[in-house]
């Protein structure tokens, strides 16, 4: 199947056509299609022919694996769904790069539609409005099927490993976000080879937006959202008010598992073929090489990963935020987190899980377990502590100042004695013309988070320790981000040094002094 091969509306929609006769394996053949728009219908694994003891083990990776939920569907039921704490249910979670699938499945919508001709439409024909610098014959030639598929051409480092992604972070760094990729110039001819780029999806969402009414958001809640029943999204924006097409859109797990669900029953909805069947089988038979070099091919076609010999198609952000859909075993599963893991080995224990088709035999000792290990989950578990040096005293409520730096702290100060413990920072305020508020809130020192609820879309947790007589360690969790930070502060007389890091690979030092 060519990926970039001019193929017109009429073969398109025959295609489309074609896969969505073919037999469905979302239920076993005697059972109805359950749909999910209304919410998910529980299940025991055996049910639907899982394990229980085999899903419980998957829980136990979650916890080891630094997920903050894990939820596991067959034949359109629920049949596991954890939530790590202090992550918590009903809570939105940044999904990071799985909004790129999400922008794929709205570009698809819209061809579907006819506000987009096809994949092969040229990219720069739908920017008449700008002078676009480094235009050549490649950029000219760069289709919508090249920004899907990351083949573009278009010069951009930001590589799937601990590399710096240093033209991601001048691109977040930009004032026009459209203006910066395209006029990128081109480091290959388009369609030349995979190279990933936040880039690329972000415009696919300026497309969207010029082409359905202003919104990528209001059209993928008109013609995506609602007929899936996914209510409560918030979707980041550029400086132009364009959804953010590479990450920046925040779901409920459960809203996550629904498109999955969408994908695993060929783009069918309750009897509307929502998006294409041809689209999805783009990504079910996608021929782009990842150019991993370690373990399975992985390929990329419409924004979603797939791993073609374990028959696993995956919307994947970064920290694993991931919606692995597996046909064969008409398996959905959702995971968020905080960190990267080798995907083949959990995919492989998903798979170990679904053991027949057909419901197995109701095993009340591995159910127990398994809802022991989602209970276990959902309580924190307490970190060592050590007792508070006599310093601690010493230091709190001073405070500290910082000179200008990469972490835009411009004052901390931290009260450890007193019954709540709590902190307040001072951040660099982005606006000139808005007034700097601190940021307060609990913190933990016995060896728990502590949630500062006043922002209600970004709950952050935060506990600290001593690590000697002169280190306090303090630990934030932004809970819809998945976002963890550890700041060590060194106190030394009037001088203050701190080394922070966080689990997207940042690292900074910087030094602040007390306070006259």
């Amino acid at each position: 199947m060519r990926v970039h091969g001019k193929t017109s509306l009429l073969a398109t929609m025959a295609a489309s056509l074609f896969f969505a006769a073919l037999p469905l394996r979302a239920a076993p053949a005697d059972e109805p299609a359950v749909w999910p728009s209304a919410g998910w219908l529980a299940s025991t694994p055996e049910a639907q022919g899982m394990d229980s003891a085999a899903v419980a083990r998957l829980v136990d990776f979650g916890a080891a694996n630094a997920m903050d939920s894990l939820l596991v569907t067959r034949h359109g039921r629920l049949v596991a769904e954890a939530y790590y704490a202090p992550y918590r249910a009903n809570l939105k979670h940044a999904v990071n790069s799985t909004t790129k699938a999400v922008v794929g499945t709205l570009t698809g919508m819209a061809i579907q539609d006819g506000l987009l001709a096809s994949r092969d439409q040229p990219v720069i024909d739908l920017f008449p409005e700008r002078s676009i610098a480094n235009l050549d014959a490649s950029k000219k030639a760069m289709t919508i099927g090249h920004l899907l598929d990351m083949t573009s051409g278009i010069d951009w480092k930001e590589k799937l490993d601990d590399s710096v992604p240093e033209t991601a972070l001048q691109f977040g760094r930009s004032r026009d976000w459209q203006g910066f990729v395209l006029d990128r110039p081109m480091a290959q001819p388009p369609g030349g080879g995979f190279n990933y780029n936040s880039g690329n999806t972000h415009l696919l969402s300026a497309i969207l937006a010029k082409k359905t009414g202003g919104s990528t958001l209001a059209y993928a809640q008109r013609r995506l959202f609602q007929p899936l029943g996914i209510g409560d999204v918030r979707w980041r924006k550029d400086p132009q008010g364009i959804e953010t097409g590479g990450f920046g859109l925040y779901l409920h797990p459960r809203d996550m598992a629904k498109i999955g669900y969408l994908y695993l029953r060929k783009g069918q909805w309750e009897g509307r073929q929502l998006l294409p069947a041809a689209w999805v089988e783009q990504i079910f038979q996608a021929s782009v090489d990842m150019g991993f070099k370690n373990g399975p091919v992985f390929r990329y076609a419409n924004g979603w990963w797939t791993i073609p010999e374990k028959r696993a198609y995956i919307a994947a952000g970064m920290n694993r935020q991931l919606i692995i859909v597996m046909p064969d075993i008409d398996v959905v599963a959702v995971v968020t987190g905080r960190r990267n893991y080798l995907l083949p080995p959990f995919i492989d224990m998903i798979a170990a899980s679904a053991r027949s088709d057909r419901p197995l035999s109701e095993d009340g000792a591995a159910q127990a377990q398994l809802a022991d290990r989602i209970r276990a989950a959902s309580v924190e578990k307490q970190s060592p502590v050590a007792p508070a040096p006599e310093l601690a005293a010493t230091v709190s409520r001073k405070v500290w100042q910082f000179d200008r730096n990469l972490l835009g702290v411009r004052r901390l100060m931290l009260d450890l004695t007193a019954a709540n413990p709590s902190y307040e920072i001072l951040f660099d305020n982005a606006r000139a013309d808005a007034p700097a508020e601190p940021v307060t809130g609990p913190l933990g020192l016995d060896g728990y988070y502590r949630i500062n609820e006043k922002v209600a879309e970004a709950p952050v947790a935060v506990r600290g320790d001593w690590t000697d007589p002169q280190s306090f360690r303090i630990f934030s969790r932004s809970l819809s981000d998945g976002d963890v930070s550890m700041y060590l502060l060194r106190f030394d007389g009037a001088r203050l040094n701190v080394a922070f890091e966080n689990n997207r690979g940042f690292k900074a030092q910087v030094q602040g002094r007390a306070a006259d």
